[in-house]
């Protein structure tokens, strides 16, 4: 083999094994609503998983029950910033969560930006994001990017 192809096969090896690896973390691939919407449901289950916490809730919705989930940031996150615990939400619990709906409609919120949880029987906020109450972040000419 030409030493040169093989030196250019070599460095375009190396770049796919690097962005493969820069994308495993990414934006939300612009999937949800930029607009926040506010849900109150029961708890029924509590995923503390990587590389996403969830909350799985109903909610009622013109007298239909709905199953809903709701997407954190890591469970370490979650432990070290807001300072979770295992008690910190339980099947059962009442909660109100602000934060930004699947495109289309589906029962999916992320609650990793602009994002709050309430305790909707006591008003005790457990979460809230830095930029909790911004709006939506102007949109870009300049196309997508994926967050590092």
């Amino acid at each position: 083999m030409n030493r040169t192809l093989l030196i250019a096969m070599s460095v375009t090896i190396g770049v796919l094994v690097w962005t493969s690896r820069a994308g495993a973390h990414h934006g939300d691939a612009d999937r949800y609503n930029q607009d926040v919407v506010t849900v109150t449901g029961t708890v029924v289950d509590v995923q503390m998983v990587n590389p996403h916490a969830r909350i799985v809730f109903d909610a009622v919705d013109n007298g239909k029950t709905v199953r809903w989930q709701a997407e954190l940031g890591g469970p370490q996150q979650l432990i070290k910033q807001f300072g979770w615990t295992p008690q910190t939400i339980k099947v059962g619990m009442k909660l109100t969560m602000i934060g930004r709906q699947l495109k289309g409609g589906a029962p999916y919120i992320n609650l990793t930006e602009r994002a709050n949880i309430v305790m909707a029987d006591t008003g005790k906020e457990i979460y809230r994001t830095e930029n909790f109450g911004k709006g939506a972040p102007p949109k870009s000419d300049k196309g997508s990017f994926i967050a590092q």
